[in-house]
């Protein structure tokens, strides 16, 4: 098999670790003290794509829906290796409001038809397994639907071999295999890969791609954001007991109160 041809679709999101601060009407994230950074099972998926070039040959074309300032994430899947670059914003996003997984599955749908219809067809179709930041399991699922092509979800290996495409997912008894006809949609699980870090002469070339821009016209889902809530902050008080012998009392007064002396 050659040149293959290969969509990603990555997401802007809070880097993993970060402390999440509400707006004060709770429905948003105050991003001005947050770094962003590409979903991490997205990350891998970038680098499934990568593999996959390097084996069968082809392009990929790396697409998000958000905000004009998603258009980092977009550069840095160029500096690894990515040939093309999509960025899908209205004013609605430019202002901060995340789409509900309908209205991003229907834009990336339409997106994709707008890219096929300009070229070759897309043979694969890769996502992050579900978004680190709303976790909803539910855009490539939608998107793969609304563009009649199977996908499974929660994959830990690809192979193509003969115009089908092998997935493995991992299980309680071992390794669930999965066959595909191309045209074909995966769920890629963080761990199937270990993401390539970008070199210098990647960087620069990042910085001169070109970011191909498309309004979003879509219209919003079914489903309503009312806020978000944040979970309970649990503080621990450490007390120290003392050092050395001195402390044995305490100790066994300590056991006492637990019930296991």
């Amino acid at each position: 098999m050659s040149g293959l041809r290969i969509l990603v679709c990555v997401k802007r999101v809070p880097a993993p670790g970060a402390q999440i601060t509400l707006t004060p009407d709770a429905r948003a994230v105050d991003a001005r003290n947050l770094a962003f950074t590409t979903s991490p099972h997205e990350e891998c998926a970038v680098e499934a794509a990568l593999q996959l070039v390097e084996a069968h040959g082809g392009d990929i074309t790396v697409l998000t829906v958000g905000p004009p300032e998603a258009e980092e994430q977009l550069r840095f899947s160029v500096s690894v290796g990515v040939q093309h670059a999509v960025l899908v914003s209205n004013d609605e996003m430019a202002a901060g409001d995340d789409p509900d997984p309908q209205a991003t599955a229907r834009t990336i749908a339409d997106t994709v038809r707008t890219l096929e219809a300009e070229g070759d067809p897309f043979d694969v179709l890769l996502f992050g397994n579900e978004s680190a930041d709303s976790g909803g399991f539910q855009v490539g699922v939608r998107v793969a639907r609304m563009l009649g092509i199977p996908i499974v979800n929660g994959i830990k290996g690809i192979d193509l071999a003969d115009g089908v495409l092998t997935a493995r997912r991992e299980g309680d008894a071992g390794f669930e295999v999965y066959r595909m006809a191309l045209p074909a949609a995966v769920g890629v699980k963080e761990g199937i890969n270990l993401p390539r870090y970008p070199t210098l002469p990647g960087r620069l070339r990042s910085k001169k791609a070109e970011v191909r821009s498309i309004a979003s016209t879509t219209e919003p889902g079914g489903l309503t954001m009312v806020r978000f809530a944040t979970p309970t902050v649990e503080l621990s008080e450490t007390v120290l007991l003392g050092a050395g012998a001195s402390a044995a009392a305490a100790v066994v007064d300590l056991l006492g109160e637990l019930g296991l002396a």
